[in-house]
């Protein structure tokens, strides 16, 4: 009822290595090939000189760069008559972007039918008006001018608009006091 034999051979196996040389070569290999790797990676991992990934955080420039000043002050002579930019220099520079295209409702230069209502309006409501902003525009037009400055851009836009506004006088330097 049972066959003793099975269908598979059972006759000897046959390998890749078949030869003392191989079998040397891949004990040979077996051992080298990891140390090898081992050696690698401990090379890389050990180097000092290689920056974290990704990260240049404890760099001297960009631990410069954290500890920088946030701002600066300078300080303006209000008196420099030489320094103050006049009033078309401050219009070119801040004005133009709204007031030649009409943005966010900005009177344009020189439209006479716009400007008239705030002309009438007098010089200090429309210097007002500038130097703390109104409806879209900020508090002097968003730039970084002194009161004299934006007071001249003021007129030169609202003399194009048909005013006959005088430019602005510059303030005296203030005395110096004496201490008591």
């Amino acid at each position: 009822m049972s066959d003793s034999h099975s269908p598979h051979d059972d006759g000897p196996h046959e390998g890749p290595i078949k030869t003392p040389k191989q079998v040397i070569v891949a004990v040979l290999f077996s051992f080298i090939v990891p140390i090898l790797v081992i050696v690698l990676l401990v090379t890389q991992v050990a180097v000092d000189q290689r920056p974290a990934a990704g990260s240049d955080a404890l760099a001297a420039e960009a631990t410069a760069r954290r500890i920088q000043p946030v701002g600066t002050v300078s300080v303006k002579d209000p008196t420099d008559v030489a320094a103050m930019k006049t009033g078309e220099q401050v219009y070119n520079s801040q004005c133009v972007a709204c007031h030649s295209s009409g943005a966010a409702g900005a009177p344009k230069l020189a439209d006479l039918a716009a400007w008239g209502p705030r002309i009438a309006q007098g010089y200090d409501a429309l210097l007002q008006a500038a130097l703390k902003g109104k409806g879209a525009m900020g508090a002097q037009g968003g730039g970084d001018y002194s009161d004299v400055e934006i007071g001249r851009a003021v007129v030169y836009l609202a003399n194009q608009g048909g005013a006959k506004f005088p430019e602005p006088a510059v303030p005296a330097p203030a005395a110096p006091s004496e201490a008591k």
